[in-house]
């Protein structure tokens, strides 16, 4: 078997990848790379993040947005991208780079069945990118900044169908988005 075959099993998978993230209603998801979501959420987004984290299991988090964190997530698996892992040991977190094809590849292996995406801009921007991602997740929050993190910057146009939408409060919506 060459290395090709077990990537390409991939995309054949039924492994489901949700990006999950809260936006401005401008489109940021912080206004640099250090802002923490944190800050300027609803307590309902804070709410289904941990519901849906914890139903999905298994966490993929870039390194600046994992430091925005005071540890790991509780009662997830906390895997974190960098390009320097041998850099970090800290407990409940596992740190790779090894590229996200090749990281869902192995997870796979491993039994994995679902993932959840959770940041920042840089990973979003891969996993959509690779076309890994198979479910959008995205809190839209009352609050503008004006500039700041994008979601996402692409070179490659991602078709979606949104699948649901609910009001988490009075002015914050969830929408589901399904990659077609």
């Amino acid at each position: 078997m060459t290395l090709i075959q077990p990537l390409n099993l991939i995309l054949q998978s039924n492994m489901k990848v949700c990006l999950i993230a809260a936006l401005t209603v401008d489109g940021f998801i912080g206004k640099d790379a250090g802002h923490s979501s944190l800050d300027w959420t609803s307590k309902e987004d804070k709410q289904f993040f941990v519901e849906k984290t914890k139903e999905l299991g298994t966490l993929i988090v870039g390194r600046t947005t994992f430091e925005t964190f005071k540890k790991p997530l509780p009662n997830r698996r906390n895997i974190v991208l960098t390009s320097t892992p041998e850099k970090y040991e800290v407990e409940g977190a596992e740190f790779t780079s090894e590229d996200p094809k090749q990281l869902l590849a192995r997870l796979e292996g491993e039994g994995v069945e679902s993932v959840a995406v959770i940041g920042g801009s840089k990973v979003y921007s891969q996993f959509l990118e690779e076309g890994l991602v198979t479910d959008l997740y995205l809190t839209v929050e009352p609050v503008m900044f004006g500039s700041g993190v994008p979601l996402a910057q692409l070179d490659t146009p991602v078709q979606m169908e949104l699948e649901s939408e609910r009001l988490l409060n009075s002015s914050t919506v969830l929408l589901h988005y399904v990659v077609r």
